[in-house]
């Protein structure tokens, strides 16, 4: 058998140095049940431009008037909107029941009229305004969800495993993290090769990573987060409360967290992408079609998520766990001449978990009238993505330094939409270097 230090592959997409991160002083190794009861944050991102218009509609009032006119083909009945009532004026798309579940929990915060500041219709733009956290600036070289990493002030030497993205890629808003795994399905997560050879290979890298240099203990972890992950058995894992995930890979991706979650690797940051949302033709009639599944898929997903952690095993893991959803841009007011919609500016985020002050819609209402729409034409504006971003990483994650994670925002105000500790935000600071990238033997997916 041929082999050498570049066998040393496994399912992932970014070195397993990256565990190292920014953390080489001060090594420690802990067990995976010693894992602090430390916040895991969340971030689902909905590529393509979600038309939040239509998954939170006016039910009443002059702003459904305009939103009937102006949506003639593909307006959600308002008696549909009324069954799943936020408030006054919004409801959720049929297609969104498993959200109104949480809603109606408690579990689950709806702020609408969020999104960039910056103009742009571009989604390669907006999604790296948005990911990179400096709206307007391209040349940011490292992520938001980098930068929280980098200087949060509470993260302990032992992780194994402090952020992961489940996909084969890790996003943007990981750009430069030096402590991110890309990992497509636990399953996959192992050391590549015949099976015929797989002790001997575990036993080759077992010795070429016996040392006492960071190197050498941090190929060691990677060995030891194989094993554990191989040792669970993943494959045959059964989610917890009867929690039924969607079929596909969005349903998959977030069983990956939960399965990431319950291993105590010590993850701190997710990711998961769910795409299709650009949404320009056949957008659907209101109620049924392309855009109800999605919704659907969404819902039914995060819904799956939170059943699945809530008190599974005895460890009541929703209490630590915060999910963000956002997307580029909405779409545009008015339909287009192919029963969709084009691109717009403000749009609706969510934010789930155990520790926020759901059952309730944040932020300020617009309005629909085209004096109030953006442009004469979307709706606007009147939450800044990061104010909504800003009180997840103060109140939950406990980093207040928002001048290093989202570097230029000042005037952060919670909006309430968590529980937790009002830390004095920090402005200061800005994008230094990254941490420097680490690389054990080349790792393929």
């Amino acid at each position: 058998m041929t082999f050498s230090r570049r066998n040393f592959m496994v399912g992932c997409s970014a070195a397993i140095a990256a565990l190292a991160g920014g953390r080489l002083t001060n090594l420690a190794f802990g067990s995976p049940d010693d894992e602090p009861n430390q916040e895991i944050l969340l971030s689902v991102f909905l590529r393509g431009g979600m038309d939040g218009l239509n998954l939170v509609a006016p039910i009443e009032g002059p702003d459904r008037g305009y939103y009937e006119e102006a949506r003639a083909q593909i307006k959600v009945p308002a008696a549909d909107l009324a069954i799943r009532r936020l408030n006054d004026l919004l409801g959720l798309h049929p297609g969104a029941a498993a959200f109104h579940e949480l809603y109606q929990a408690g579990k689950l915060a709806v702020i609408h009229a969020a999104g960039l500041t910056t103009d742009t219709r571009s989604h390669f733009d907006a999604m790296n305004f948005i990911e990179l956290g400096t709206p307007g600036v391209k040349a940011t070289t490292t992520g938001w969800l980098t930068r929280h990493l980098e200087s949060a002030d509470n993260l302990p030497a032992e992780i194994l495993m402090p952020a992961m993205a489940a996909n084969s890629l890790a996003p943007t808003s990981l750009r430069g993290s030096s402590e991110a795994v890309a990992m497509s399905s636990p399953s996959s997560f192992g050391i590549a090769g015949n099976w015929y050879h797989d002790e001997f290979q575990r036993m080759a890298l077992r010795e070429i990573y016996t040392g006492n240099t960071w190197l050498h203990q941090y190929g060691s972890l990677a060995l030891n987060a194989i094993d554990i992950i191989e040792g669970a058995n993943p494959g045959s894992y059964t989610p917890a409360n009867g929690a039924a995930y969607p079929s596909g890979s969005f349903g998959d991706n977030l069983k990956t967290v939960a399965q990431m979650v319950k291993l105590q690797l010590g993850l701190r940051v997710a990711t998961v992408d769910l795409g299709g949302w650009d949404t320009h033709e056949n957008q659907g009639t209101g109620t049924t079609g392309y855009f109800a599944t999605q919704i659907g898929q969404l819902a039914q997903g995060l819904h799956a998520l939170y059943t699945d952690l809530d008190g599974a095993g005895g460890s009541n893991y929703t209490s630590r766990l915060t999910v963000v959803v956002q997307s580029e841009f909405g779409r545009r007011l008015r339909e287009n001449g192919n029963k969709g919609t084009d691109h717009g500016h403000g749009n609706v985020m969510f934010v789930l978990g155990g520790n926020v002050n759901g059952g309730k819609v944040y932020g300020t209402w617009p309005g629909l009238h085209s004096d109030q729409l953006y442009d004469r034409a979307d709706l606007a504006v009147t939450t800044d993505y990061r104010q909504v971003l800003s009180e997840i990483l103060i109140r939950r994650l406990g980093n207040p330094k928002l001048g290093t994670v989202f570097p230029g925002y000042t005037g952060y105000a919670p909006l309430g939409i968590l529980q937790g500790i009002d830390l004095d935000p920090i402005y200061g600071g800005g994008v230094g270097p990254s941490t420097n990238q680490i690389f054990l033997p080349q790792i393929v997916r």
